[in-house]
């Protein structure tokens, strides 16, 4: 399937002509149409005689019928980067393609294009406020979990302490605040934790008490964080509860950096003692808190606190 030895468009200079010797290029050129062969002939035994090369030219001719009829595609050889028939050449005329090239391009793989961000393993998405939150070691984004608004979980289930049904070491929840206008987030976060720390370990949304009900809980911090480079607010409660270690609950408050700045909660449900997430994780997915497309964007624990609006 080699096309046949002669003068054809050279593939690395394409206003020139290179002689092909039926099975590599060899180093002979000319300019379009000038006459005669490379003064240097062919390897003995690689001339082809007349006879040989009128069938060559016949086969040809059969060839081009065949991919104008039947669109038959003449591959050549990769490793000599030999040039490829076409329906308008003969062996003796240059080909009217495009000049052949020494090799395809390779397809650009997975790492040159763009992650989507809901497709990033290392973050969790909330598309609603316009966030990303950071993945830490020993989170995942959550799969068979029935509580609305979950963004990260730690990994795996147990029997919760009660004996009702299965509790998760970590819990994240983002959902939009619900806000009189005007309330800062302070007033929200303040708000807020009662609720969320009723229905992390008192009872949940469908009346289970998964760890006995709460027997006590204190605030352990409070106050004014930067998250994504606005101002927000948190509460931070230690809970003990009937059954089981009792855990941490926190409420977070910031501005949305999307349409009317709405204002976005953030709830933590961390597990107390060794089995529970580190508290410093709290910390760190606070930090790592972004608006969606923005990597680089400055904000989190220790930070600068910007502006809220």
């Amino acid at each position: 399937m080699t096309p046949p030895p002669g003068w054809y468009r050279d593939p690395d200079a394409p206003h020139q002509e290179r002689w092909w010797d039926g099975r590599a290029w060899t180093e002979h050129r000319r300019a379009p149409g000038a006459p005669g062969q490379p003064s240097v002939s062919p390897p003995a035994g690689a001339r082809p005689s007349r006879a040989k090369a009128v069938a060559l030219v016949a086969a040809g001719a059969v060839l081009v019928a065949a991919v104008v009829t039947g669109a038959v595609l003449l591959d050549r050889d990769d490793t000599d980067g030999g040039p490829a028939d076409t329906a308008g050449g003969t062996p003796s005329a240059p080909p009217t393609s495009a000049p052949a090239t020494t090799g395809s391009p390779s397809p650009a793989s997975s790492a040159d294009e763009p992650t989507a961000p809901d497709d990033d393993p290392s973050v969790a998405v909330d598309q609603l406020n316009g966030i990303t939150l950071p993945l830490p070691e020993g989170w995942e984004k959550p799969e068979n979990v029935a509580q609305d608004d979950v963004v990260m979980t730690t990994h795996g289930v147990y029997d919760c302490p009660a004996g009702v049904g299965f509790c998760r070491h970590g819990l994240v929840i983002t959902r939009t605040a619900s806000a009189a206008e005007g309330a800062s987030p302070e007033t929200l976060a303040k708000r807020d934790i009662d609720d969320a720390t009723d229905e992390a370990y008192e009872q949940n949304v469908i009346g289970q008490r998964l760890y006995g009900g709460i027997t006590s809980q204190r605030t352990v911090a409070s106050g004014q964080v930067a998250v994504a480079g606005r101002a927000g607010y948190f509460v931070r409660r230690l809970v003990r509860t009937a059954k089981g270690p009792g855990g941490y609950v926190e409420s977070l408050v910031f501005p949305s950096s999307t349409g009317i700045q709405a204002p976005v909660l953030v709830r933590f449900v961390f597990d107390a003692g060794p089995d529970g997430p580190p508290l410093a994780d709290m910390d760190r997915i606070t930090k790592g808190i972004r608006p969606v497309g923005d990597a680089a964007s400055s904000g989190g624990v220790g930070s600068s606190i910007g502006p809220s609006s």
